[in-house]
């Protein structure tokens, strides 16, 4: 019910970005708007809200082995996309391998953690998207890059999610508390990122004719990768592994969400597949209804 809930939530704000475009309400000026509010405030915020938990010296082994594991499958999920693309060339290949790569860990990931493993869950969560964060604006950017430029390089390390980064950690690693007012603010702020990232995806899928969005056979194929072969491939890692913590079922689940509505933001921004990107986006949170509770059922 966790999942439906959410998908739902999700599809409903899809809807409303729709309805704004069809009305004139949203024009490409309002979504490029959007765009500049989500990257350089929103996320951010939502970045610094992340790290604000309790790091007790008791749960630091811990916290560093949801770190190894969130690089370690983000690396594999990568390869395992890589391989299965292969056959694919140009630039639709570069949203399906960045839609297999980063998934929707904020939005959907969150409450639907909380709700299988509790706060620890999130914890670790919250770790994933630390190394979500700094691989979409180093990798995610090099995917859709034809170069990187020394240009480019300044603006990753400068992006203003990287900088929330810079800030997260030592406030995770000292125990930094933010004032109360503070605090409120990055997640009240920060969890805009959600439903501005949807009102954008249905902004672009409003102008996509309906019988595109089912007739392209890449996109089916991408989301089986997405959503049961990068799963399963980690579900035998932990088999080997003869590892059944709550840090590598969390991280597992993590990385089976749909695709990050990230997607089609880079996609609009770089100008690659935008209406392709959101059909991706739209398809494998739909489908997903399915997936988690099944990826979930057989990690229990």
């Amino acid at each position: 019910m966790t999942v439906l809930n959410k998908i739902i939530s999700l599809f409903l704000i899809i809807l409303i970005g729709a309805y704004g475009t069809r009305k004139s309400i949203i024009n490409e000026e309002v979504n490029k708007g959007l765009r500049k509010i989500l990257l350089e405030i929103t996320l951010p915020l939502l970045v610094i809200n992340s790290f604000s938990f309790e790091f007790s010296g008791g749960m630091g082994r811990n916290v560093l082995i949801s770190f190894i594991y969130s690089i370690a499958f983000m690396i594999v999920g990568a390869i395992i996309s890589y391989i299965f693309l292969f056959p694919f060339k140009g630039e639709k290949k570069k949203i399906l391998h960045f839609a297999n790569v980063f998934s929707n860990c904020g939005f959907i990931g969150f409450p639907i953690i909380n709700s299988i493993f509790g706060a620890e869950g999130v914890v670790y969560t919250s770790i994933f998207n630390m190394v979500f964060t700094i691989a979409l604006w180093t990798y995610g950017v090099m995917i859709f890059s034809d170069k990187m430029s020394k240009d480019n390089i300044k603006k990753v390390l400068l992006n203003p999610a990287i900088i929330a980064v810079y800030l997260g950690i030592p406030m995770m690693l000292f125990n930094i508390k933010l004032p109360a007012f503070l605090l409120d603010t990055t997640k009240i702020v920060g969890d805009m990122t959600a439903p501005i990232s949807m009102i954008i995806v249905g902004s672009i899928l409003s102008k996509v004719k309906i019988k595109d969005v089912f007739k392209e056979f890449s996109i089916y194929y991408g989301s089986l990768i997405k959503l049961i072969i990068i799963p399963l491939g980690l579900l035998i890692i932990k088999k080997v592994l003869n590892d059944n913590s709550t840090i590598i079922n969390t991280i597992i689940i993590v990385q089976a969400m749909p695709a990050a509505a990230m997607t089609s933001i880079f996609a609009a921004d770089f100008n690659k597949e935008e209406e392709y990107s959101a059909i991706v986006v739209f398809i494998t949170t739909l489908l997903s209804i399915i997936t988690i509770p099944i990826i979930a059922k057989i990690i229990n």
